[in-house]
């Protein structure tokens, strides 16, 4: 008995054994996911809206990051961007320091975030300004770019198989760190490869070994992905040969990078894009100067599909927007968010518009949205002076932000944004309109007044099939029947909020809350849940 015994107890003991590794096996990695022409980032198995911020460029160092764990707390974000500089990270040749990494993924933990991180590698801003002190006074091993005119320009030439592996190198080394730190935890959640990359001062670089390239054939792989001749680029892109060269010599370098990295620890990775922006009305010219106004060759608007088919290791192409002229924001976003394209907007400005601009790219299906410079390291923000304008916005969706991601994935979230001189507009869904009005007070009969600084804005989700989710500010919200002879009313309106993915109501709203729309004033707290029935419009139809 006393042998049976203790063969039945180390079974007992192998069996907890074993549960307890299946137990603490990592779930899957963050990872996107596409459904449909819809996108969701995958986090833990379940989708994940990232209302995040990025801090400084200079503010990933301790006495830095201290001033910026409470701006980001006081924003209410749930992910912090934050950058990794290649010159701090290996600042001798093959010898690495990644304190600053640990101390970024340590201090995301401590705070209740995740984090994405930016590689500062050959490019930020266009330039090579994060390269190690070894590479920057070592041109004859680490080109530069030569502009057309013989000068030697502070960008690594992307054309020179030198700069591409010490980057590589570099970047695989840190993917492998983050896997052996928090390959079970999930803290970080995607990689930024680069910053804002392509050429300051220089259409493309004019090096010997670049000239060789540019005389050469234009890529099978980009003639059949674009839809055009063969030839060398001259031939086949003309005018705008220099650029699109460019693009496929920074593209190609990027997926390089980004392949060597996912080798290690193969994360959700972006290109983060310094934008083509309009050029003055008062100009004589139709569009902005490549390599003077953007980087030349980076993943702006006209280079995307060069980008998505020379860089396929690359996620996602990311645009940062900085601009108050609301037509090209949308432009923007519209842009970018293909069926073969998640939109993710990692940098925007801090202006009065954040609020719009961020319902618009979530009615877009936005992945994640993150204004620049939030510490209070007093180069963007005074200390403790945090917007309530921009904090307002996470400090209502946050709660939501796992059910907004799902939805998004679905389909089934809709957003109205504010336009000028249009107080008015709808959102459809099968077989009811939500109409929403924007500005108070709202008299009956009359058209709404709308706001002075277009701050109204509403988002509704359908969730079953006459069931609602809808929140907003400065905005009012009905529904009507889309059907001749319909009607809608509604049944129950509830205030409340998400819990663990289950609705969990605080209070139920009637009378003055409904009968004149679901009213959502500039300061609001409230998300309701709606659920509508149709009837006939009239007694003959009744009948």
């Amino acid at each position: 008995m006393k042998r049976f015994l203790t063969a039945a107890s180390l079974l007992v003991a192998c069996l907890s054994a074993a549960e307890a590794q299946t137990s603490a096996q990592p779930g899957p990695l963050p990872h996107l996911e596409q459904r449909d022409g819809h996108y969701a980032l995958m986090v833990d198995g379940a989708p994940y809206l990232i209302l995040g911020a990025q801090i400084n460029n200079s503010s990933s160092w301790p006495e830095a990051l201290s001033k910026s764990w409470p701006a980001l707390a006081d924003l209410h974000v749930n992910t912090v961007e934050a950058p990794v500089y290649w010159e701090q990270m290996e600042p001798e040749p093959g010898h690495f320091d990644f304190s600053g990494v640990d101390l970024l993924v340590h201090g995301a933990r401590e705070h209740h975030l995740h984090l994405v991180l930016l590689w500062f590698g050959t490019w930020k801003n266009g330039q090579a300004h994060y390269v190690p002190e070894w590479i920057k006074t070592n041109p004859q091993k680490y080109p530069r770019a030569i502009s057309a005119y013989g000068k030697v320009l502070d960008v690594l030439s992307p054309n020179a198989p030198a700069n591409l592996e010490a980057d590589s190198h570099a970047f695989a080394a840190l993917m492998h760190h983050l896997r052996e730190i928090d390959g079970n935890d999930h803290t970080v959640l995607m990689i930024q490869v680069e910053n804002e990359s392509g050429s300051i001062g220089t259409v493309r670089d004019h090096s010997a070994a670049a000239d060789r390239q540019f005389a050469g054939q234009v890529p099978a792989a980009i003639a059949t992905a674009l839809h055009t001749g063969n030839g060398t680029w001259a031939q086949v892109f003309g005018a705008d040969a220099d650029e699109r060269f460019a693009a496929y010599s920074t593209a190609s370098y990027i997926n390089a990078v980004a392949r060597a990295g996912k080798a290690e620890y193969p994360l959700p990775m972006y290109c983060n894009v310094w934008l083509t922006y309009p050029v003055h009305a008062l100009e004589n010219r139709d569009h902005a100067s490549p390599g003077q106004e953007y980087p030349s060759g980076g993943p702006q608007q006209g280079n995307i599909p060069l980008w998505k088919a020379a860089a396929p290791s690359i996620d996602v192409l990311a645009p940062d927007i900085y601009t108050d002229d609301h037509a090209f924001y949308h432009q923007v976003v519209e842009t970018y968010a293909r069926p073969d394209n998640a939109l993710l907007v990692p940098e925007t400005g801090m202006s009065k518009y954040f609020g719009s601009n961020l319902f618009f790219a979530l009615g877009h299906g936005a992945i994640g949205f993150a204004p620049f410079g939030v510490d209070y390291t007093g180069w963007t923000i005074p200390e403790g002076q945090m917007p309530a304008a921009m904090a307002q916005n996470y400090a209502l969706l946050g709660p939501l932000q796992r059910e907004l991601a799902q939805w998004n994935l679905t389909g089934s979230l809709r957003t109205a944004i504010e336009q000028p001189g249009m107080p008015l507009t709808r959102l459809h869904f099968p077989g009811v309109d939500a109409v929403v009005a924007f500005g108070y007070p709202q008299h009956d009969g009359e058209v709404p007044p709308g706001t002075p600084d277009l701050s109204g804005r509403a988002l509704v989700a359908q969730t079953g099939p006459l069931e609602f989710v809808v929140t907003g500010f400065n905005a009012s919200v009905t529904f009507a029947a889309t059907s001749a002879g319909q009607q809608v009313e509604i049944l129950r309106a509830e205030e409340g909020a998400y819990h663990d993915g289950k609705w969990q109501m605080e209070r139920i709203w009637n009378g003055d809350q409904t009968d004149r729309g679901l009213n959502f004033p500039a300061a609001n707290t409230a998300t309701i849940r709606i659920r509508l029935h149709t009837l006939p419009l009239t007694a003959q139809a009744q009948q």
